[in-house]
């Protein structure tokens, strides 16, 4: 994995300013610098500056970037985030028409293949990415993402200038003044997240590139492509045949994505997912005489503190330690403090670059450094709720029937603490259904279906669009934060594409959730781990970090230079405190209650000021 960044000017003269146009790539490189902690390079001509840096998984040595290719009919330039793991049978592929190879890197061939197959080389390749392209005598700059946006790409445009990177902080550091919102942005802030409107951003001037899409812009003119989409249409198979396939393509997946020169290992959780792509994973390792290292993630005080509820009805450390020992994984248990998750919570927001998902974050990236001390690849289990309907809005009839996102679906729980002036001022409850109700009309659907089964495919729908959409930046950003390479097995699109149009009495086999993929991996789980009831990403119920949280919110509400007082009513916030907080109804997502609402808040205080963050109202 690594770090891609650059910019494009259309009238040229980057060269006459060839020392400040190389130094603003070193920022922008500087930025991103924990994505590739392994090497970095830069390129620059009259129109366009490429930057990179890198973190070695394949050809350790030759695999540096930007990568130049030059022919008699074009100069290609490519800095490249990610894995193609098709990448062998891609380069025999082209072998087979004659081009040679330097490198074992996949970086080769994607840029080969596109001089070869141009844009029709997208739709080839299977794997995570993020990528640019700058043909030199074209003077074109491609941008493309994956199918499922697991990698990131950022991209703002101005008069004469293109901008782009694989994290908003390299964007910023080229250009400080694009550190601005206005009110669509605190709409996405307030309405939607920590989630956000696909393509959009918190930040007025900055977008993303869509997934599934690429953009070319030549001479100033961006357009962009669509180069994969969901599609509705019957689902043939047999039950047996179904449960045949959805075994190949899961076990196929996590195979592939075991490609790396250096070794892996995988996040166990205890539960389904992490423990099938830790089974496949292990076995395949035995194979070759090597023993998998696995890492469960636990806090301090749970045993003693944990309340099961409807959506966490049991600690996973036991079913790790069952499967750990199932597998004889070479397995670490890692916990976090109170006092870390606290601290995390300001790195994580540095490492997303606007507030996030809380403690559930900051945990996760906490525990991402721990594991980068001693491994740079991990396979996870992550992705599998979104494509095999495995939360509880897709079967309980309370959530099911809900005409809003069914993870944030109370606007007074998110609002709570909101000035009454502001509430008038952004139309967040406007905002929010307006997001749904275009996500919804943008489901891709099958003639004539009706009923619950026309609902659970917008349900699948709006979940891999907006739901899986933020835990893959969760994972990418806590990730990459300390050059760890997460890898998500479950997001394979030739899975996401069988699994779409799978009736849902099939997901649902045996009125259980997941029932599919349970029966499918039949043999590869003990049957305690594998009919194991849906357990999410664990937090902690550790009531000295919700003490941590109320002492640094008071402290904010007592300080008015504090810039989150803009938005916050005291009285209203001095009510919240004085209240126990629930950890029972989430305001996002299944775990982000009360406790996680105040930390929220104090990301958003922390993000506009170590973000200079400039009001445009």
């Amino acid at each position: 994995m690594c770090g891609i960044s650059g910019f494009y000017h259309r009238k040229g003269g980057l060269l006459k300013q060839q020392e400040h146009s190389r130094l603003l790539l070193t920022k922008m490189n500087a930025a991103q610098k924990h994505r590739g902690p392994d090497g970095d390079g830069i390129y620059l001509d009259e129109h366009c500056g490429l930057a990179h840096v890198r973190l070695s998984i394949l050809d350790i040595i030759r695999g540096k970037q930007p990568m130049e290719l030059n022919n008699r009919y074009e100069d290609y330039v490519i800095v490249y985030n990610g894995e193609i793991y098709n990448m062998k049978c891609l380069r025999r592929e082209l072998e087979a028409q004659g081009i040679t190879f330097d490198t074992t890197c996949d970086t080769e061939v994607l840029l080969k293949g596109y001089a070869f197959y141009g844009t029709n080389l997208f739709p080839k390749l299977n794997g995570i990415f993020a990528f640019a392209i700058w043909e030199k005598r074209k003077e074109q700059l491609t941008l493309c993402r994956d199918r499922l946006g697991v990698k990131p790409l950022f991209f703002a445009q101005q008069p004469e200038k293109f901008l782009f990177g694989s994290e908003i902080k390299s964007l910023l550091a080229c250009n400080p003044s694009l550190s601005a919102t206005d009110q669509e942005g605190l709409c996405e802030l307030f309405a939607l997240g920590p989630a956000h409107t696909p393509g959009k951003t918190v930040y007025s001037a900055i977008k993303e590139v869509l997934p599934g899409t690429y953009l070319t812009l030549q001479k100033g003119k961006l357009t962009s492509h669509t180069y994969w989409s969901l599609s509705g249409h019957p689902h043939t198979d047999s039950l047996s045949q179904t449960l045949e396939q959805v075994r190949f393509l899961v076990t196929d997946a996590i195979t592939m994505q075991m490609l790396s020169d250096i070794p892996i290992c995988t996040f166990l959780s205890g539960g389904l997912d992490s423990s099938i792509v830790t089974a496949v994973t292990a076995g395949e390792l035995k194979k070759q005489g090597k023993q998998l290292s696995t890492y469960s993630f636990d806090f301090e005080g749970n045993e003693e503190f944990f309340q099961s509820n409807s959506f966490q009805p049991t600690q996973d450390l036991p079913f790790a330690l069952e499967m750990a020992k199932a597998l004889s994984t070479n397995h670490t248990v890692l916990q976090c403090s109170n006092q870390q998750l606290y601290t995390h919570l300001h790195d994580a927001l540095n490492a997303r670059d606007f507030p996030c998902m809380a403690d559930v974050e900051s945990s996760l990236l906490y525990f991402c450094g721990q594991v980068s001390q001693n491994h740079r690849v991990t396979l996870t289990g992550e992705c599998a709720d979104e494509i095999f309907g495995g939360y509880p809005w897709f079967y309980r009839k309370d959530m099911f029937q809900r005409k809003a996102f069914p993870w944030s679906y109370d606007m007074a729980a998110r609002t709570v603490l909101l000035k009454d002036n502001l509430l008038k001022h952004l139309p967040l409850k406007e905002y929010a259904a307006t997001a749904y109700e275009t996500t919804i009309s943008e489901t891709p659907r099958l003639t004539g279906e009706t009923g619950e089964e026309k609902r659970r495919r917008e349900l699948s729908y709006l979940n891999l669009k907006w739901f899986m959409a933020t835990l893959l930046e969760r994972m990418d950003r806590t990730s990459m934060y300390h050059g760890l390479e997460a890898r998500v097995p479950f997001a394979d699109h030739r899975i996401v594409e069988y699994l779409y149009n799978v009736p849902w009495d099939m997901k649902f086999l045996e009125n259980t959730e997941k029932g599919l993929l349970r029966h499918a991996m039949k043999g590869l789980l003990p049957d305690s781990v594998l009919f194991r009831k849906k357990s999410p990403y664990p937090k902690t119920y550790n009531p000295g970090y919700e003490q941590l949280l109320r002492q640094e919110f008071l402290r904010i509400l007592a300080d008015n230079s504090e810039p989150v007082n803009i938005f916050v009513d005291k009285e209203k916030a001095y009510n919240f405190l004085n209240t126990p907080l629930s950890y029972k109804t989430p305001w996002y997502g299944q775990l982000m209650a009360g406790p996680q609402l105040l930390a929220y808040y104090i990301q958003i205080n922390l993000w506009m000021k170590e973000y200079s963050i400039a009001l445009d109202l």
